[in-house]
């Protein structure tokens, strides 16, 4: 919780916890707690279920890997990763041939220590970076785009060089490590011929969800682990077959994403958080116990940025990136995370780096990953992401706006129904310009960060589109990842020039309210007028009840409630109430007559209690009870007490609405800044 609201991606957190619970802290500490905690005797099992976690995560990686990420970027994406891995091993490999004399453990041939040095600062963090992408909104746009072509094909190279590396520390000789690099080579020349036509027309085989059988599953595990058997005899690590395998898997058919869904939260949420555990045990700060060594950690940070930030950055100008752009795929390639704290186990499993460089490595990966998104927010700012979707012709529209242009913010299936009803209602017949929007919340499992809801019909947007699509009414489908949904509600309504947002809220529990939270930062910072719905079931709309207090917010209120009543067989009945001491006023004013129209019902009251006497009203077979925003519906926050939830008792469902005309027609004249949306 506390990472994610400074923006660092969950990584950062369980690393951390496995260091605090490890010998750095806990173990110093309280060493009886950390004896009890991890017994010596559990190692071995704590370290089986990791690698098992692992297999499982790198076969989620490989997963992810696809092809079309590089279309349209496949030269400058070669050409920047390719100078991203060999600038930062070479001077990985010159650091490791500076410390090898100081540092490394009694044995270790020096070409291996030299090697795995320079493939230890080569690694970039493509699931931490696919997560950095979609929380800047940067996965639509160019820099985000290429960024995410290089981490893959930087990832596909640097894991066949720590293949060849991690053959050359096992292999006893220069004859045994050619040996392994010809069996490695058979072994993709299988995969790639034989396997993977297998698995196409495996895929081809699940066209559905029920496609997707047990025993379909248990076959893919059984060739996942038999392909980390294989690598693992060879000699080049279970870890480089199962990302092989996973990315040999075909991408196009639904076996790929149904995998993802069946696998990622065993992978993710319960092995994985045990690999962090196991390194945290392996990470000793207290090894770093003189200035030399501190000072030495600092310089393998220095030569982890210079050589990955660096060689991006100046690959990324070469291909033709202006210099704000190229150095923001420098810092995003920079990033390294959990990648880097795998490729760091490895080597502590072989043998080749001791566990002081280990911890020196940890801290540099940490530093590296957490430096990233501040870092990135000063060099490449929102407004850059703005003239780089400008650039590219993903901006906000260049046609006229319509005369309304409204945006219904969707969070589940749940609610669709009753939105478009609203929504299909109030303006079915306009020349209106409506948009879909649905936000997701951040995930830290790797494949949701490149997963875009595209499969509308299955998404939370299907039954929106759905009902929207009866109506003969053309709706455009927005969807992107937001930890800021209130804030990125707001900017895309602007950007869309939307004059009225419309969404959903909670039905109001004992002692909170429907209209806090996010709904209540979209109702202060929306561009124009904000309809808040509480559904209670809105199938139809044929009786309207607009309440009305002597507010304001009243005019709009009416405007609207006339608007949905303006089909043929629908009414509208107007309830105007007042309190007894204003008794004299309960004539209803005649500007709310003239926007109710001549063949609204209208009723005035006076009643100590507005809420009451229009609850009451409701139950009189209303389909939707319309209001402005008021204290005296008891609707808004700072207050406890059971008059607030009054209304949202009614059997009908409650539309609240917050602006005014004036404000949605500034709105619509306002110019737009660049959308923080993603289109699909």
């Amino acid at each position: 919780m506390i990472t994610r609201r400074l923006g660092q991606p969950l990584v950062i957190a369980e690393v951390l916890a496995g260091i605090v619970l490890g010998p750095s802290l806990l173990g110093w500490l309280w060493p009886e707690a950390a004896v009890a905690l991890f017994p010596a005797q559990s190692m071995p099992v704590l370290q089986m279920l990791a690698q098992v976690g692992l297999v499982l995560f790198m076969f989620l990686v490989g997963l992810e890997f696809d092809a079309r990420l590089l279309k349209g970027h496949a030269r400058s994406s070669v050409i920047i990763s390719h100078t991203s891995i060999v600038v930062p091993f070479a001077l990985g490999a010159v650091a490791g041939w500076w410390l090898y004399e100081g540092y490394a453990e009694e044995g270790v041939s020096y070409l291996s220590f030299v090697l795995f040095l320079g493939v230890a600062m080569s690694i970039t963090a493509f699931p931490v970076l696919a997560r950095i992408l979609s929380e800047r909104h940067l996965l639509g746009s160019r820099v985000g785009a290429i960024t995410m072509a290089c981490a893959a094909v930087d990832d596909v190279t640097a894991w066949c060089i720590l293949a060849f590396v991690v053959a050359v520390a096992r292999a006893q000789g220069l004859q045994q490590a050619l040996w392994t690099t010809l069996m490695a080579l058979v072994f993709i020349t299988v995969m790639l011929k034989l396997m993977r036509p297998f698995l196409e027309r495996l895929g081809e085989r699940v066209a559905s969800r029920e496609g997707l059988t047990s025993a379909l599953v248990v076959l893919v595990l059984l060739l996942l682990f038999i392909s980390s058997t294989v690598t693992e005899m060879i000699g080049i690590h279970a870890l480089f077959g199962a990302f092989l395998f996973g990315a040999i898997l075909p991408k196009s058919g639904r076996l790929a994403e149904m995998l993802i869904e069946k696998l990622e939260t065993v992978a993710v949420l319960l092995l994985l958080p045990l690999f962090f555990a196991y390194s945290g045990l392996r990470t000793e700060i207290g090894l770093l116990n003189s200035t030399q060594d501190w000072m030495v950690a600092l310089a393998l940070i220095g030569v982890a940025s210079l050589g990955k930030f660096g060689g991006s950055t100046l690959a990324a100008r070469l291909t033709g990136m202006r210099w704000r752009e190229a150095s923001a795929l420098g810092i995003l390639m920079n990033t390294r995370g959990l990648m880097e704290l795998i490729v760091l186990n490895i080597g502590l499993d072989l043998g080749v780096i001791s566990p002081t460089v280990f911890t020196m490595m940890v801290i540099m990966a940490l530093v590296t990953t957490v430096a990233t998104t501040p870092i990135l927010a000063l060099v490449y700012p929102d407004r850059e992401l703005a003239r780089d979707r400008l650039r590219d012709g993903r901006a906000a529209e260049e046609e006229a706006p319509a005369p309304v242009t409204a945006m219904v913010c969707i969070s589940n299936s749940d609610r669709g129904v009753a939105l478009a009803t609203l929504a299909g209602t109030l303006l079915a017949r306009q020349n209106a310009h409506i948009y879909a929007l649905h936000l997701r919340e951040p995930s830290d499992s790797p494949s949701a960060m490149l997963r875009k809801d595209t499969d509308t019909e299955d998404g939370p947007l299907g039954p929106f589109l759905r009902r929207m699509g009866k109506q003969n009414l053309d709706v455009r489908p927005l969807s992107f990842v937001s930890s800021e949904p209130a804030a990125d509600i707001c900017r895309t309504a602007r950007a869309k020039r939307a004059s009225m947002v419309l969404l959903g809220a909670h039905k109001p529990l004992l002692l909170e309210s429907s209209l806090d939270g996010t709904v209540s930062e979209v109702i202060e910072q929306a561009p124009g007028t904000v309809g808040v719905l509480i559904d209670h079931g809105l199938e139809r709309i044929q009786r309207v009840l607009v309440a009305c207090a002597g507010d304001p917010g009243d005019r709009e209120a009416v405007r609207l409630a006339a608007r949905l009543c303006s089909a043929p067989n629908a009414r509208l009945s107007l309830l105007y109430i007042r309190p007894p001491r204003r008794a004299a006023d309960a004539e209803v004013p005649a500007e709310l007559l003239e926007l109710a129209g001549p063949e609204a019902e209208v009723k005035a009251v006076v009643h100590p209690s507005p809420a009451t006497a229009a609850l009451a009203e409701s139950r009189l077979g209303y389909d939707l009870v319309v209001i402005g925003k008021h204290d005296v519906w008891g609707l808004s926050g700072g207050r406890f007490g059971l008059r607030r939830h009054m209304l949202a008792e009614s059997p009908a469902s409650l539309l609240v609405i917050a602006g005014a005309p004036a404000a949605a027609d500034a709105a619509q004249e306002a110019v737009p800044q660049p959308p923080a949306a993603q289109t699909l």
